[in-house]
Parts: structure tokens; C-alpha cells; sequence
């Protein structure tokens, strides 16, 4: 067990942790969720040792160890991919050669009956049972799982470590601590560099681990599918939630809620009691009373509401010029960096108003089609053309690295804005939280999410029709997240989103491209009804091995029942498909209503900006069209949805 005590934090004058208690049990699921800058990294670095706090005291229990994976990090170690991996044993190997010894020691000792060998004979047997407990046995064998578990091929694990990219090696490091198999987990977004069918496999190694794990992540569908425990940090102070992510959301919604409604009823009884000590502070009848409900007040446990903040980015994409019908079209594409083919013989046609995501593992080209879209690649095989009118907007994976450290925040917009949009420069800053006190500051000393927000903040510079956003999503909070995906499901152009957020995913795209084994397989469906498809796919290929092997009446069992399964996740499919569309109708409709309100506000209050502004009454005409659209395509939806449900 991990114990924290009256453990206080200060950074800048700010209190991160504010005398803060708890204990991290033997097996316990954690999540630690909170705004960015709240103190969540810092809270494992104070676990694990690496940072100590002001007071407070951290206490682990005798022999137990703590293993920390930090969100970046330089890799240790030279080499090759396996070699490297294998380095997560040298406690292993250490503990082999005092093994050794100390059988060596035993072997020559001839006094059977001296607790000198009995200690002795203690001690060998504690060394091999901690070599059995690491699993000292079969090392190889669990690094070669490890490393295919998070996307490594065989190919890969005779290649220096050096020839793979940062993430990559990333992925090292984390297949070396798991390897190590510390009693307690900390993961700080363990996800970043992962694609989905590596974070699915860390969330089966996760939940079945031996130990504790403590997880940093703004990935809502990680969390839930591993953690049973929620700590929020928030305002110094720590709420600690027997629950997952989803249902903490639930839960903290309640307890600030709870909070508010006692703070009112504290203050209106304060209220009646100030008012009574008024009226009668100078009858002398009534001076007992008076001098009660005075040191009532006195005694009264004043109630505070937790000052959380309630800032995240706000924006909307500029309305996408018109584009022809045509968005992209790629006959017989295909790439190859020397002798590795990344992808051949690709075919597709993107039409206006297609919302597609690239999904696959990391290295078989989805970032490497999305270049060739965007005109960064053009050494390709085949053909590719952007439709008529295309104007395209990019947001590239290595994005925020790709700002001028040396230019102030402020510079950085000023440099790539142009007419009308220049004297707005501010308030798209201050929409993406960059303050007065921050647009003088340079780039290089802002956190991974400022800029991240700051690349973003550049998109809206240059309408377009045709945004390509390649992992958007990394280092961003989760309300920030989902400022985005309300902003991109408002966009009026074409959309495709690399990404491996599977909650952002969610409801965003109508079609995917998974990119697999040198291929590009398009999917008519969402994120989670592909990642059913591709389960049925998997048990496909398990129950053509199973026939081989069984009789013919099995093969048939298995073949029907293979075929009533597809046949309910297809209409599963189909019904979550007309739920989506009803839910982003109903999103859309109350953004409208939310708008004609504010410029009904506006009307009522006679502001001059509406007798100015020559086209105010044009726009709130047109956004009342728009709703009257938007309801009827509603009631459309609606009924599909009946229909189907009631088929």
C-alpha cells in the first residue's frame, strides 16, 4: 500500500494540493482525472519519488516498488528493439547471479544444525521466490508478447532502436516497465503514442494486472474499461470516487450541485438570523435571543462551493467555401519510402460533405496518405487529384512541434492572419484561453496543450473545405476535446480525422479507412461498429480454423450461428446509426435556439448594434430558417428511428 499524507504542493503561489490524504491499495484501479495544470503529473512524480513536496510525507510498504512511465521521456538503453526490451531484467539477472552464490555457499557448508545456515537457507529460498515472481523463467518469451502486443512485428525486434520514431520508442519503455512488473503502475497518458489495437491490448494486460495501477489519461473509453476507481484534483483539493470515469462524471455533477443548494440554504438562514439580530439589537427583552443567534452564527460551519474553473476553448470553424461535388479521387495509389511499401493499389473517391476517419496501426500510412492529400508528399505511385475549388486546412500530428519557438504567441497568429481577420487576433486568442499576461510569452516555454491550442487557433486563420487533422486530439483535456468535436460536427466542409481516440471518434464520421497489411479497406459504419466488425472478423478466421477440424454438422451449427450474430450487429449497426443522427440533429437545433436567443437579448435591449449592423436582421431571420430546417429534418429522423425500432 501506498500511504499519502497531509501531502501539500505549491507551484507559482498556487496550491496543487492543498493537505491532501488518501491510500492506493494493493489492487486498486485508478484514474486520476483534472483540468491540465491541476497537478495530476505532479502527483506521480511525488509518488514515485522523483519530486518531493512542501510537508506531507509519502509512505510505501517495505519491499514494495513503483514503476513510473512519464509522458515524454529520452529512451535508455542502445541497440536492438529486443535487446533493449531485455534490459527490463537485469533485476532479474542480478537476482540469478546472487542465486548462484549463495547455492554455491550452501553447497559447501557443513553446519546443518547453526541458525547462521538456517539463515542462509532463508535467504536462497526468498531470492528464488522474487526470480519466480519476475518470472525469470521465460523472459524472452514475455518480451517478444509484450512488444507484438503494442505493435512491434517480428521483423522489428532485430532493428536498432534508434531507426524508430519518438513514439515508437515510447512504446519500448512501456513494454520494459510492464516487463519489470513493479507493484505499483503509474501511467501518464500511456495512450499518446499508442494506435487502437494497441490500446486495446494494454487495456487487457491492465486489467488483469498483478499489482496497482494509477493512470493519467484523457481517454474516456481507457478509463472506463480499466480503472473502478475516480480521484479528481481540483482547486488544492483531492474527491475520491469508488467508481469509473463515467460514472464519477454522474457523481461529481451531483456533488457540486449538492454543494450549491446547501451554500443557498446556509445563506438564507444566515440572511433570517442577520435580519433578527437587527430588528431586536436593542430591546432588552430580547437581548438572550439576540445573543444566541449571534453566537449561532459564530459557530456556524460556513459552507464553500469549490471554485472550479469553468474555462475551456470556444470556437466554430469559418463557414467552408464551396467546393465541386468531388472532394478527392486516388486511382492505383500507392507509397513506399525505399524498399518498405507502405500501401498499393488504393482506390477511392471522397465526395463534399464526407466525414471519414483513418484508423489502423501506427506505421501502415495513415499520416502518409494524409501528407499526399495535403501536398507535403508527391513522390507517389498512381494517380491522385483534389477535386474543384478544394481549400484545405491541416492540423499535422507533429503540429505544435512545428511552431516557431522563438516567436511570441501573439506573433505566431499576427504572422498567418491577413485582412478582416487581424483585428479579431486577440479574441481568437482569447477564445483559446491565451490571455493578455500570455500572448507576449514565446512559444517554447508553453505546456504540450497550450500548444496545441495555438495550432488550432491557427485553422480558423484560412476558411476551407476540406479540414485533414491528423491526431488532433494529443494533449488536449477532455473538455477541451469536446469543444472540438461540437466544432467539427457543426463544420459545413469535408473531414478526415486520424485519430485513435475511440470516444472522439464516436458520432463524428460516418465511414472509416483502416489501413492493414499494405491496404486501405473502407467501412461504412462508426468507430464502434468497426471494432465490432473487425471482433467478427477475428472469430471468423478462429471458426474457419475450427471446421477444418470438426465435422460437417458443427461446421454448420457454427456457420448459422455466425450468421444470426452478424444479422443482430448489422441492425445493432443500423439503430445506433439513426440514434446518432437524431442526437446530432438535436445538438445542432439547440445551438441555433441558443443563438436566436442571444440575438433576441439583444433586440430587447434595444442595442445599438442591432440598429447599426445592417445585416442583424438578416442573420436571425436566416438562423430561424435554419431551425425550421433542422426541426423538420428532425422529425424526419425521428420517425426513421420509430419505424425501424418498432420493424
Amino acid at each position: 500500500m501506498i500511504s499519502v499524507n497531509n501531502l501539500s504542493v505549491q507551484f507559482t503561489g498556487v496550491n496543487l494540493f492543498d493537505d491532501v490524504t488518501f491510500n492506493i491499495n494493493d489492487r486498486d484501479r485508478i484514474g486520476l482525472v483534472g483540468k491540465n495544470g491541476a497537478g495530476k503529473s505532479t502527483l506521480l512524480k511525488i509518488l514515485c519519488h522523483q519530486q518531493e513536496p512542501e510537508t506531507g510525507t509519502i509512505v510505501i510498504a517495505s519491499g514494495q516498488t513503483v514503476g513510473y512511465l512519464p509522458q515524454e521521456m529520452v529512451p535508455e538503453g542502445m541497440g536492438t528493439i529486443i535487446d533493449v526490451t531485455l534490459t527490463a531484467f537485469d533485476q532479474i539477472d542480478a537476482l540469478e547471479h546472487q542465486q548462484e552464490q549463495l547455492s554455491a555457499e550452501v553447497a559447501e557448508r557443513t553446519d546443518y544444525e547453526s541458525q547462521d545456515y538456517a539463515r542462509l537457507l532463508g535467504r536462497l529460498h526468498e531470492v528464488t521466490e522474487q526470480i519466480a515472481m519476475l518470472g525469470g523463467g521465460n523472459r524472452r518469451e514475455q518480451a517478444e508478447k509484450v512488444l507484438l502486443g503494442l505493435g512491434f512485428r517480428h521483423s522489428d525486434f532485430t532493428r536498432l532502436l534508434a531507426e524508430f520514431s519518438g513514439g515508437w520508442q515510447m512504446r519500448v519503455e512501456l513494454a520494459k516497465l510492464l516487463l519489470k512488473h513493479p507493484d505499483f503502475l503509474l501511467l501518464d497518458e500511456p495512450t499518446n503514442h499508442l494506435d487502437i489495437e494497441s490500446i486495446q491490448w494494454l487495456e487487457n494486460y491492465l486489467s488483469t494486472y498483478v499489482g496497482a495501477v494509477v493512470l493519467v489519461s484523457h481517454d474516456r473509453t481507457f478509463l472506463d474499461n480499466i480503472t473502478k476507481r475516480t480521484i479528481e484534483i481540483t482547486a488544492g483539493k483531492i474527491y475520491d470516487y469508488k467508481v469509473p470515469y463515467s460514472e464519477y462524471v454522474v457523481q461529481m455533477q451531483e456533488r457540486r450541485a449538492s454543494q450549491m443548494a446547501s451554500l443557498t440554504n446556509q445563506q438564507r438562514q444566515v440572511a433570517q438570523i442577520e435580519a433578527f439580530i437587527e430588528r431586536f439589537r436593542y430591546k432588552a427583552t430580547k437581548s438572550k435571543q439576540v445573543q444566541s443567534r449571534i453566537k449561532m452564527l459564530e459557530r456556524m460551519d460556513k459552507i464553500t462551493v469549490d471554485e472550479v474553473s469553468t474555462e475551456s476553448i470556444r470556437f466554430q470553424f469559418p463557414p467552408a467555401p464551396h467546393s465541386g461535388k468531388i472532394v478527392l479521387e486516388a486511382s492505383h495509389l500507392g507509397k513506399a519510402y525505399g524498399d518498405n511499401q507502405v500501401f498499393a493499389n488504393v482506390d477511392f473517391l471522397v465526395t463534399k460533405g464526407a466525414k471519414l476517419a483513418f484508423v489502423g496501426r501506427n506505421g501502415e500510412g495513415k499520416s502518409t496518405l494524409a501528407k499526399i492529400i495535403v501536398g507535403e508528399l508527391n513522390d507517389y505511385e498512381g494517380g491522385f487529384r483534389l477535386g474543384q475549388g478544394v481549400q484545405i486546412g491541416y492540423y499535422a500530428q507533429n503540429q505544435a512541434a512545428m511552431l516557431d519557438g522563438e516567436k511570441t504567441v501573439f506573433q505566431t497568429i499576427d504572422d498567418a492572419a491577413f485582412g478582416d481577420i487581424r483585428p479579431k487576433i486577440r479574441n481568437i486568442l482569447g477564445s483559446f484561453l491565451f490571455d493578455n499576461d500570455d500572448i507576449d510569452k514565446k512559444v517554447k516555454v508553453l505546456s504540450g496543450g497550450e500548444k496545441a491550442r495555438l495550432a488550432l487557433a491557427k485553422l480558423l486563420l484560412t476558411p476551407s473545405n476540406l479540414l485533414v487533422l491528423d491526431e488532433p486530439t494529443n494533449h488536449l483535456d477532455m473538455d477541451s476535446k469536446d469543444v472540438l468535436k461540437n466544432a467539427l460536427l457543426q463544420y459545413t466542409g469535408t473531414l478526415i480525422v486520424v485519430s485513435h481516440d475511440r470516444d472522439f471518434l464516436q458520432g463524428l464520421t460516418d465511414a472509416l479507412f483502416e489501413f492493414r497489411d499494405g491496404a486501405v479497406h473502407e467501412f461504412k459504419g462508426d468507430i464502434f461498429e468497426f471494432l465490432d466488425y473487425r471482433r467478427m472478423e477475428h472469430l471468423k478466421e478462429l471458426e474457419t480454423a475450427k471446421k477444418k477440424q470438426g465435422s460437417e454438422t458443427v461446421a454448420q451449427t457454427v456457420s448459422q450461428n455466425k450468421l444470426n450474430y452478424q444479422q443482430a450487429k448489422e441492425r445493432e449497426r443500423e439503430l445506433r446509426r439513426l440514434r446518432g443522427a437524431v442526437e446530432r440533429i438535436e445538438q445542432e437545433i439547440g445551438d441555433l435556439e441558443q443563438s436566436i436567443a442571444e440575438k433576441e437579448a439583444l433586440l430587447s435591449a434595444g442595442s445599438e448594434q442591432t440598429v447599426s449592423d445592417g445585416s442583424f436582421y438578416a442573420d436571425y431571420q436566416a438562423l430561424k430558417d435554419k431551425l425550421d430546417e433542422r426541426m423538420a429534418a428532425w422529425e424526419d429522423a425521428t420517425v426513421e428511428l420509430e419505424n425501424f425500432q418498432n420493424s
